[in-house]
């Protein structure tokens, strides 16, 4: 996913994020969950407190075949069409994390907001596919390393203390029109 040979322009500045709304109340929420185990239910977690806590109005999810490949054409347009947020997780490797970061950034670029889960442990490769995705200082959300262990629980309380950063990431709190 990393080619060592390449990398972004030295004009790349910084990442490229789509518009965020004020709230997520009725706005519909895409959820793309990789094949790590746990990734699911992992963002299933956030998509119910989405729903119960910020008022989501639904929840759209589909699941990667891959960790390392990126989101398939057809399934970006696909959500693209139907979402108006996205969450990608959860990176809880060194490849699904910087395919999960080059997912966020596809969106970005689609004009989508996204925010991406990655474990902590896997920050290096996260930040190495933004830079080489042009995007270097894209942020995204850590939880504590691993998540394939977890029991349901477990999976849940990391959801939940993940979430007000992953509101944060993909919400403006200062609407355009006050600035």
């Amino acid at each position: 996913m990393v080619d060592p040979t390449g990398g972004p322009s030295a004009a790349a500045a910084g990442p490229r994020l789509a518009a965020r709304p004020a709230r997520l109340d009725g706005l519909v929420v895409g959820l793309v969950a990789n094949p790590k185990k746990n990734a699911e239910p992992f963002l299933d977690a956030v998509g119910e407190l989405l729903a119960a806590e910020h008022g989501a109005a639904d929840v759209v999810r589909t699941r990667k075949t891959s960790i390392t490949d990126p989101i398939p054409p057809a399934t970006l347009d696909e959500l693209v069409q139907r979402c108006d947020v996205v969450l990608i997780g959860v990176g809880d490797c060194g490849s699904c994390s910087a395919a999960a970061v080059a997912d966020g950034i596809a969106f970005e670029a689609a004009g989508v907001p996204a925010a991406v889960i990655c474990s902590d442990a896997f920050r290096m490769s996260a930040d190495a596919m933004a830079r080489v995705q042009g995007s270097p200082g894209y942020t995204y959300v850590t939880t504590p390393h691993p998540v394939a262990p977890l029991d349901a629980a477990g999976v849940r309380e990391r959801a939940r203390l993940a979430l007000p950063e992953l509101v944060g990431l993909l919400t403006d709190p200062v609407p355009a029109v006050a600035r």
